[in-house]
């Protein structure tokens, strides 16, 4: 099953580290968890924007357009997993760093299982109210990185010591990662592609 693993990551995560690495699943496996979960955020995007409507404060809600909900639930669709892909392609790269070789496999499960909580959070936009999502948010952030490192050293096959520095770099390449998507949908925005609302 696709998730086998998602209720271990949260109730006994280094266990579950353990129970990944000593069974590895093979690429495609790994890559269907992340095209799976990355339909949350995509999908309640999609609902939340057109029929719950968003609240920035005492604010009337702001709904989208069907047209531009399934514009902007696609593109999220994608960047979410181009950029578990381009964060996969990191890890792999830095390990060398650190004399580890992990397989593309390897690298792409613990993208993807560190990447969950933050995609989890998709369903706090189910209610959008932005001070609630980005609570959540932040909760979820602070998990994905403890799943980091905690994971690092069990996947890669490294010291706890040079695990603690190779998850650093990591996160410091997936924080410059995340610039650039916002950075990109800021650009497509501006050029025309933002959302269109309902009045």
């Amino acid at each position: 099953m696709i998730l086998n693993h998602l209720l271990g990551i949260y109730t006994h995560p280094r266990e579950e580290w353990e129970c990944i690495d000593k069974k590895h699943e093979n690429y495609a496996y790994a890559l269907s968890h992340i095209l799976f979960i990355a339909l949350i955020p995509s999908l309640v995007t999609y609902y939340s924007g057109t029929q719950l409507g968003w609240s920035f404060g005492a604010g009337e809600l702001i709904r989208l357009t069907p047209q531009s909900a399934v514009f902007l639930a696609t593109g999220m669709y994608f960047g979410l997993v181009i950029g578990a892909l381009c964060l996969a392609v990191m890890i792999h790269e830095l390990a060398n760093i650190f004399d580890a070789t992990p397989t593309y496999t390897q690298s792409l499960e613990l993208a993807a299982y560190t990447a969950t909580p933050l995609f989890m959070v998709g369903f706090a936009g189910l209610y959008p109210e932005l001070w609630f999502v980005m609570s959540v948010g932040l909760i979820a952030l602070s998990y994905s990185v403890y799943l980091l490192y905690s994971g690092v050293p069990i996947i890669m096959h490294i010291p706890e010591e040079k695990g603690f520095i190779y998850a650093s770099s990591v996160v410091t390449c997936g924080l410059v990662l995340l610039s650039i998507l916002m950075a990109a949908t800021v650009i497509a925005w501006g050029s025309g592609l933002g959302p269109e609302f309902l009045h």
